[in-house]
Parts: C-alpha cells; sequence; structure tokens
C-alpha cells in the first residue's frame, strides 16, 4: 500500500504544487505552508527547533550553537594527538608539492589533465583553532542488525554529522570536523542544502525545520562569486528541486529559479557546450584559466535539473540549453564504440583529448544521465537509449576484465588502445544503473555484469583492512597467485563516498538479496570505527589498509549527507514505495527527482 503523499507528482500544467511526500516518522503535509504555520485544528505542524536561543547573528551557526570560544573548545581534548596531525599535515603538504592535483568530485586528478580550478584556491579557510579535536573514533557503536535498529543507526549516524556542521560550520560549505572549523568553496551552504531531502526522507523534522528556514532567510544568489556548472547544478539545484517534490514547499522552487536564471551564462558559448564556470552575481562565464575546455561528465550531467526545472516552469529556455548539448554530443565523431573521451571545447564544440576512455572521473555521469535522462521522460527518446545501449557494448568490448587469481569482474581504462587496469572507486556506480536499465526493460545480461560489478565493488571493501575501499583500485591480471586488489600509496584514501552503497540499494530493491543490505551494513560500521569523529562529524582519511592510523584528513564531503547516508536509509528501509523508483529517478548527487508521464500514444 502506498503510504500518505507518495503518489505522483502533478505535472505543472496543472499549476498546482506538487503534493508533498511524507518522510519516514513523518506525517503528510498538505501543503508549502504546513511545514512552519498551522492552518487549524488537526494540521501536523513540522516540530520548531528549540526556543531557548539567541538571535540569529550570523552565519557562524545556529541560534542555540552561538556561543563564545568555540576555537578553543579543542585545547583541552586534543594535545594528545597535536602532534600526531600536525605530521600528517606535513606529509599532506610534501606530497602536494611533488605532483599537483585538483579536484574531480573529491577525486585527485593530475593537474595537466584538469579543466577546472582546484577547490584549495578558492577556498576561504576559517581561521583554525589552536589545536585539532580528538581524531576518529577507535569503537563502532554496537547497534543491533535488525531493519529497524540499521534504519535508526543511520538516523543516529546523519544526528552525529550534523550536530558538528550545525555547531562549527553553519551556512558554510563544508565542515572540518577534526578542527571542529568549516571550508567554503562557492560559499552557498553546500552542506545545508545537499542534506536537506535526506533530513526530510529520515524523518528529522526538527533539523529540517532549521535548516529551511536559514534557505528562507539567509540564502542568496545575488553574490559576486565563481561557481562550477555541474556542481552547483547537481548539488544546489538538484538538492532544491528534489526538496520542493518531496515537501509541496514553494520556498524551494522560488530558489530553484533564482539560481538556474543565473546559471543560464554557462551556456553562452560559440558551440553551446557551456562553459565550466559562471559568476551568479556578475551573469558571466568562463573556462578555467588555462583551457578552453570543459569536462565531458560536466557538461552532460546537468540535463536532469535543468528539464525538471523546465517543466516546473514551464519556460523552455533551461530544457533546451541542456537538450542541445545532448544533441550535440550524439552526433559527434570521436566516439569509440559509444565511448566518449573526457574532454570537449567549448569554442568548437569537440572532443579534445581523444583516445582516452574511462568510465571513472571526467567521464562517469554521461553514461548514467543518458539512462536516466530516458527514464525521465518516460522513455520516449530513441537518440538517448541508443547511446546508452551502444556504450554499454563498447564498456563490455573494451573495458570489461577479470583478475588472474580470484577472477574478479572491473571495468579499466583504455588510453590510446593500452588498456589499464585501473578502477576509480567513482565507477561503483555503474553496477546500480546497469540494474536500473534492466528494471526498465534493457537486455537482461546488464543485470548478469551488475551483479559481477558489484561483488567487485564490495571485495574493493572487505579487502582492505579498515573495511573502507580506497579511492582508486589497480587489479591484478596475471594468471597466478597473489592479491586481485592493488593499492597504490598515493591511492589509498577514502572520501566518505556514496558509489557503492548507492548500488547497493539499486541491486537489492530488484533483487531483494539480503547479502547487499549486510554488505552495506558492514560498510556502515567501519565508517563509525575509523572515520567517526568524537566531537561530531565524519572525516575522510588518508590510509584505508593502517586501521592504527588511518590518518584524519578534516573534510566532510557534503556527498555523505546528501548521498551516502541517504542510501543506506534506503537500503535499509522495508518500504518499497519510499521513493520508488517506478516514480523517481535519482541525480548523480542522490536528489530524486518524478519521472514524467509517458505521452499518450
Amino acid at each position: 500500500m502506498v503510504p500518505p503523499g507518495l503518489k505522483p507528482v502533478p505535472r505543472p500544467a496543472e499549476v498546482k504544487a506538487p503534493a508533498p511526500v511524507a518522510g519516514p516518522q513523518l506525517e503528510p503535509a498538505e501543503g508549502p505552508q504546513d511545514l512552519m504555520e498551522p492552518r487549524g485544528p488537526n494540521v501536523h505542524v513540522l516540530a520548531r527547533p528549540p526556543t531557548k536561543r539567541k538571535p540569529f547573528l550570523n552565519k557562524k551557526a545556529p541560534p542555540s550553537s552561538q556561543k563564545d570560544g568555540n576555537a578553543s573548545d579543542t585545547v583541552g581534548d586534543a594535545k594528545q594527538n597535536h602532534d600526531v596531525v600536525r605530521e600528517e599535515a606535513g606529509e599532506e603538504e610534501e606530497e602536494e608539492k611533488e605532483k599537483k592535483i585538483v579536484s574531480w568530485r573529491g577525486a585527485m586528478i593530475e593537474a595537466e589533465q584538469a579543466t577546472e580550478l582546484p577547490p584549495s584556491a578558492n577556498e576561504k579557510e576559517a581561521v583554525e583553532p589552536h589545536a585539532p579535536a580528538n581524531p576518529a573514533s577507535a569503537v563502532p557503536e554496537q547497534v543491533p542488525t535488525g531493519a529497524t535498529d540499521r534504519l535508526e543507526a543511520v538516523r543516529d549516524a546523519f544526528r552525529h554529522a550534523w550536530k558538528a556542521y550545525r555547531e562549527y560550520a553553519w551556512g558554510h560549505d563544508e565542515l572540518k570536523p577534526i578542527s571542529k572549523s568549516f571550508s567554503e568553496w562557492f560559499g552557498l551552504g553546500l552542506t545545508l542544502i545537499d542534506s536537506l531531502d535526506t533530513m526530510w526522507i529520515l524523518g528529522l523534522k526538527e533539523e529540517f525545520a532549521e535548516a529551511r528556514s536559514w534557505v528562507e532567510k539567509e540564502l542568496s544568489f545575488d553574490k559576486n562569486v565563481d561557481v562550477n556548472l555541474f556542481e552547483t547544478t547537481i548539488r544546489i539545484l538538484g538538492g532544491l528541486l528534489s526538496c520542493y517534490h518531496l515537501t509541496g514547499d514553494q520556498l524551494f522552487l522560488d530558489k530553484a529559479k533564482d539560481l538556474g536564471s543565473r546559471l543560464m551564462p554557462a551556456f553562452k558559448t560559440p558551440s553551446k557546450i557551456p562553459f565550466s564556470d559562471v559568476n551568479i552575481g556578475k551573469g558571466t562565464a568562463h573556462p578555467p584559466r588555462w583551457t578552453s575546455d570543459s569536462t565531458l561528465a560536466e557538461v552532460t550531467s546537468i540535463q536532469l535539473e535543468f528539464r525538471e526545472l523546465s517543466h516546473l516552469t514551464q519556460d523552455p529556455q533551461y530544457q533546451d540549453a541542456a537538450n542541445e548539448v545532448m544533441r550535440l554530443v550524439h552526433k559527434l565523431p570521436g566516439k569509440h564504440d559509444g565511448l566518449v573521451p573526457m574532454f570537449i571545447n567549448t569554442n568548437s564544440g569537440q572532443f579534445s583529448h581523444k583516445g582516452v576512455f574511462t568510465l571513472g572521473a571526467r567521464a562517469d555521469s554521461y553514461y548514467e544521465y543518458l539512462l536516466k535522462q530516458w527514464i525521465q521522460g518516460g522513455k520516449t527518446e530513441d537518440d538517448l537509449l541508443e547511446d546508452y545501449l551502444q556504450a554499454i557494448e563498447g564498456v563490455k568490448k573494451h573495458l570489461v576484465r577479470q583478475t588472474g587469481p580470484g577472477r574478479l569482474t572491473f571495468v579499466g581504462e583504455l588510453s590510446h588502445n593500452r588498456f589499464n587496469p585501473k578502477m576509480d572507486h567513482l565507477v561503483c556506480f555503474l553496477p546500480g544503473t546497469l540494474a536500473l536499465g534492466v528494471h526498465n526493460g534493457l537486455p537482461e545480461d546488464h543485470m548478469d555484469l551488475a551483479v559481477q560489478l558489484t561483488e567487485t565493488c564490495h571485495q574493493m571493501y572487505r579487502r582492505m583492512e579498515t573495511g573502507l575501499s580506497p579511492e582508486i583500485a589497480h587489479f591484478n591480471l596475471q594468471a597466478i597467485e597473489g592479491q586481485d586488489v592493488i593499492v597504490k600509496p598515493a591511492d589509498r584514501h577514502n572520501l566518505l563516498r556514496p558509489e557503492t552503497v548507492e548500488s547497493l540499494f539499486y541491486m537489492y530493491r530488484f533483487t531483494k538479496d539480503a547479502k547487499y543490505r549486510d554488505w552495506g551494513w558492514d560498510i556502515l560500521q567501519s565508517f563509525n570505527k575509523y572515520t567517526k569523529v568524537s566531537g561530531g562529524g565524519y572525516t575522510s582519511i588518508n590510509n584505508v589498509r593502517d586501521p592504527a592510523n588511518p590518518g584524519p584528513r578534516d573534510k566532510m564531503e557534503s556527498f555523505f549527507l546528501g548521498e551516502t547516508l541517504k542510501y543506506l536509509y534506503l537500503l535499509f528501509s522495508d518500504d518499497p514505495e519510499l521513493l520508488s523508483l517506478d516514480k523517481y529517478v535519482f541525480n548523480t548527487e542522490a536528489h530524486p527527482l518524478p519521472i514524467w508521464p509517458s505521452p499518450p500514444k
């Protein structure tokens, strides 16, 4: 039986707000105003935050968190770890000098391959406290393994992370949980907006209401700041659109429209392939300083959001711009059996740096969004389906191999016809996407590959001493005794990524095989054991192979709350109608958007 509020969303032509979706433990709201204000007796109202709070003064912290001396709070309980963390930081600085790197969704990419500025170049770091907080907790919480208890364990993890964000990084982009501080990327409250729909789904009413208040009173896009088109679209625009559909609250759609219109200058290029960066205050856009290229995945992984914005506003400009990119890429020469290069030039509209093919960083979500746009649009756009099916055949033909010792199936990379047995953790999105395709009528053999790849992604966790996957794995093709999975020293970090638990969610939804839940539970326990910071928050770590000293990096990516914990919660939920995959499609930041009704035949 469908719970209240989980019915299909009315289309915009009806000029009605969508029916709100009730998260677990949440009574259904009747409309946007019900979120904050009662309309009469028997109307449910989201619990307000505690009333004993000081006036809201600035973005530093929500009212109840504003107190003097936050920075010095860390001194007394952290001296014993001070030297260790300083030493680790020094080692990191030396590594940075040896090899310039930039971020792709947090992934480390060599600078000569990069087309975007590293976030650190733009980050305005908060003033560092005198000493770091205690590193990750050494003991996992002992939680029973029943479905209800597992759901509560995810809620507990979210609350623990949110507690620190709320106290030390409120309204800022990212929490630095070790130093009890924050960092800025765009200055748009990235973690807060990325987490909104997770809070709604998890039934965290008070946290949601307080965050909504910040969006209403503090969030402004009228600022002179350069933002990355892709990251801003998937995290902020996607998060706002998702919240509108889940809650029916017009506030989120109004904010989404404002942001969407400010991102449109990115498409004003000679080729109509968008620039990577937009100044949302000035209305100007530009490529990175050192190239006129954009990343292929960036320009082809904004379509779900822009298309949905047009459907809600009845303004076609967003969908037209996004669809034009797909139309151009569809007919572009330079593909290899459906596989695409990593870069595309904004002047010529042609692929650049040809001959390198990967399903990892800089290409990954192109393939994901081919399928998901086709699903979103009611399975009517044949070019998208054709490109997806051809690409999967290209993957199977050129990139899929098995290890020698244990016959683990993996997806490698191709560089000028030379195969490299390297697989980013990012590639672990693929089994979930393949399974989603089969659920929507695509070839059954895609599920066979999905099962095999999910096993490999699981092994990338299980074979590490911390039970956490490295950022990148290499695989042993030699038919001799030895390890299947090889991890190079520079690849041993873990950024709290969601891709494996994302695929576990899809695999469990479609197969009901309990092992996928158990694997997800193991991952959550490892996060709690090696990345949980005792004072609040979770941190990326430097070394998944050293449980005695995993090396906390003092950063909690917004996608840990926006994606990783959300997919774990959905994995453990017994309710298949909680964000039914026949009614919603998730963007690449795990923000659910409605599937449009198929047009009459």
